[in-house]
């Protein structure tokens, strides 16, 4: 098992610096950088000339290396990563990069990690009870929640709450994870109760689409599980409807749940995009929108790189799940 890590993670390493490069390419293929964001803002908020801003434009465009070929770029960005552990200086934010992902990218964590195993939790033991009572009305009533979990759209969802929030329940303060007395406060329990009144719809959200799937692929694959031969097997020897199903069904219907986990993580990160934005929090999503369209490409690449380590992580955590949950893998896939 350990060797099989070790190979998995040196081959990622030559995974992650092809994803560098095509990830930077692809940010740079469009017209226009920072500088040309400088330039719009001061003429249409400061009354600048077009001169006067293209000028202070271009000043900007060269005191931070703007002007050089995209590949000084990528390699002056990869130098600073590896030697100083530097992720480059985000424009919008006048901050370094590596700050920006230090405040976003752990309260993301936290909250996609929350979601992903409320809908795991959820999704599984709802998929287990639809697949034993198979057509009748619990089946039925579950498979509707599931359908619409997976149809309907997160921003439209997110829209609904805040409208009923807003203008039927008069709640002022969304768009933040506190209210403003808990801001700087030290955690308690007051604390953690205002956190969940302010982040419970993104929660509730995110939850129901992770739900819908899991429930949906689970009540499958455990349908044609308990008609497999070796089912019938345990059925015939005598055990326990129960025993039959935890014990021989379950564990092989949720191998596909189980690969799933490896292109989870980056969703986590990027599932709550809508809803974010929406909501108007300062998490990921939000960061990689904004510093795309305004041409942050520093912030943009360093969070596209997050991205492409977690799926890499998640599909190593997947393979050893997998493992761990079949001997199989561990017999025939040298681990």
């Amino acid at each position: 098992m350990l060797r099989f890590l070790l190979v998995r993670i040196a081959s990622a390493i030559p995974v992650l610096i092809i994803l560098s490069v095509v990830t930077f390419a692809i940010i740079q293929a469009p017209p226009g950088d920072y500088a040309d964001y400088i330039r719009s803002q001061l003429i249409n908020q400061s009354g600048a000339s077009f001169a006067q801003a293209d000028e202070q434009a271009q000043a900007y465009r060269i005191a931070h290396g703007l002007d050089q070929p995209m590949v000084i770029q990528y390699v002056n960005w990869i130098k600073g990563i590896i030697t100083r552990g530097d992720f480059g200086y985000s424009m919008f934010y006048n901050k370094p990069v590596a700050d920006v992902v230090a405040e976003r990218l752990p309260r993301t964590l936290a909250l996609a990690l929350v979601c992903h195993i409320f809908a795991s939790v959820l999704g599984i033991g709802f998929g287990i009870w639809a697949a034993t009572r198979q057509y009748s009305w619990i089946d039925s009533l579950l498979s509707g929640i599931s359908f619409l979990g997976m149809t309907v759209p997160r921003f439209l969802m997110a829209l609904i709450i805040v409208y009923l929030l807003v203008f039927q329940f008069n709640v002022s303060e969304i768009g933040s994870f506190f209210s403003p007395q808990f801001g700087g406060a030290p955690w308690s329990w007051a604390k953690f109760v205002d956190l969940v009144s302010h982040v419970w719809p993104v929660v509730a959200i995110a939850t129901f689409g992770g739900l819908a799937y899991n429930m949906r692929v689970m009540r499958g694959n455990l349908l044609d599980t308990l008609n497999a031969q070796y089912v019938e097997t345990a059925r015939a020897k005598g055990l326990s409807g129960s025993a039959v199903v935890m014990r021989h069904a379950v564990p092989n219907a949720l191998h596909p749940l189980v690969m799933y986990q490896g292109v989870v993580l980056p969703y986590m990160l990027t599932g709550e995009i809508e809803t974010a934005i929406i909501f108007s929090l300062p998490t990921v999503g939000p960061a990689i929108v904004g510093s795309m369209a305004i041409g942050d490409v520093y912030v943009t690449a360093t969070f596209m790189m997050v991205l492409s380590a977690t799926l890499i992580v998640g599909n190593i955590i997947a393979d050893m799940l997998l493992a761990m949950l079949d001997p199989r893998v561990r017999q025939y896939g040298g681990a």
